[in-house]
């Protein structure tokens, strides 16, 4: 029996009012009333219309959107809610968009071949203008007939699948056919072109290099096993075993080159992009940009960037550069250094501030001020607590 039922049958069988019940289990007469008549506040109501909105957009796609798509999804229904507030819908009622998984590389080098320079060194930032830089990898596709391979250009301005191919050998003519279609989707004027990629031996010889160099493609590599020099391509391939690999099995090739065209053209066009803002990639080729969208360099803001040193401002950052001066100040007991905004406090209040803290520490404790182990503590203490002292006034 749950407590609420208890007080219901405390007043039914003992004529108890449910008020004296509360007041007596220390529960809120609040809490009693909501489960006796049922929650019909609005924000309550609204709550379950979001997780159910939540759930319906979650489906629509097979569970492959997280929070992101989902909140740009809702907005542009006209709901006004954040990505934190979708975040915990989808965690209360367990939906998970994207599990982690191990990466199984399928780069194979050609030693004997030339290395283009690596032009793009992880810079990956949308360029201002489409046909500037390109990204390409190969992926492995399983079938109950045996692997199908997809050869896939990305452009970087907007993240659109401008080129691919699919085919049985993992080679040099496949990722040459992939360049083709790009440059004909492009309309052929491509020169200038930086071509990224892999060390692969599909990209270093062969057919691709004689196609890069009719079109006037300038190839770029990356280093032989680090995803991170290619990482655009790696993510679309991770985003597609995700989105498609994982959820079905198939038993033809013909039965796979369908699913994967088919994953393709939604990508371009119906599948919401982050780093465009959460625009699909051919209308944000077309200009369509949303309010209020971060940039890229927000978007990807590494955690562990360069810290200043203590007392040096942001010239960049209006409300930093207006800040008082900070002074730095040593400290005792193993503190380096402390950052104080503004001028220092007298040495005479810092004085009294430390007194009153010994003070208080010795009627708390009265074993505090015995002994030569526990003087570091009531240093540590007025630290705490107090502003420190001017270096040259002994408190």
């Amino acid at each position: 029996m749950s407590l609420a039922a208890f007080i219901v049958s405390q007043r039914d069988e003992h004529a108890v009012p449910a008020a004296l019940a509360c007041r007596a289990l220390g529960i809120s007469q609040a809490w009693f009333y909501k489960w006796r008549h049922g929650d019909v506040s609005l924000r309550r109501a609204r709550r379950r219309a979001l997780d159910a909105a939540v759930a319906w957009l979650f489906r629509r796609r097979g569970g492959r959107d997280g929070s992101p798509p989902i909140t740009a999804a809702l907005q542009d229904l006209g709901w006004k809610v954040s990505k934190n507030t979708v975040a915990a819908s989808m965690r209360s009622q367990g939906l998970i968009a994207r599990p982690k998984k191990k990466r199984r590389g399928l780069t194979r080098a050609d030693r004997r071949a030339r290395k283009a320079p690596d032009l793009l060194k992880r810079d990956f930032a949308p360029p201002p203008a489409v046909n500037q830089r390109w990204v390409s990898d190969l992926t492995e596709i399983p079938t109950g007939e045996g692997p199908l391979y997809l050869a896939s250009i990305l452009d970087l301005n907007s993240r659109r699948c401008v080129g691919y191919a699919l085919g049985v050998h993992h080679d040099a003519d496949l990722a040459a056919a992939a360049l083709c279609v790009a440059i004909a989707v492009r309309g052929g004027d491509v020169a200038g072109v930086v071509f990224h990629t892999d060390q692969g031996g599909e990209y270093t010889g062969g057919e691709l290099t004689k196609v890069c160099a009719r079109a006037g493609i300038v190839q770029s590599m990356g280093r032989t096993g680090s995803a991170l020099d290619n990482a655009v391509a790696e993510a679309f391939h991770s985003t597609i075993e995700f989105e498609l690999l994982s959820r079905r099995r198939f038993a033809t090739r013909a039965e796979a080159r369908r699913a994967v065209v088919a994953w393709l053209e939604e990508y371009n066009t119906v599948r919401l992009h982050s780093t465009n803002g959460l625009i699909t990639p051919v209308d944000y080729e077309h200009g369509r940009r949303r309010p209020g969208a971060k940039p890229y360099d927000q978007l990807r803001r590494r955690r562990h960037h360069h810290r200043r040193p203590v007392g040096e401002r942001d010239q960049n950052h209006p409300a930093e550069a207006a800040s008082p001066p900070v002074s730095v100040e040593p400290l005792r007991d193993g503190h380096r250094r402390r950052a104080v905004s503004g001028p220092a406090p007298p040495a005479s209040r810092a004085a009294a501030a430390v007194a009153d803290a010994t003070a208080l520490r010795a009627a708390l404790d009265p074993g505090a001020s015995t002994g030569p182990g526990r003087q570091p503590q009531r240093q540590a203490t007025a630290c705490r607590h107090a502003p420190a002292p001017q270096p040259d006034q002994d408190p």
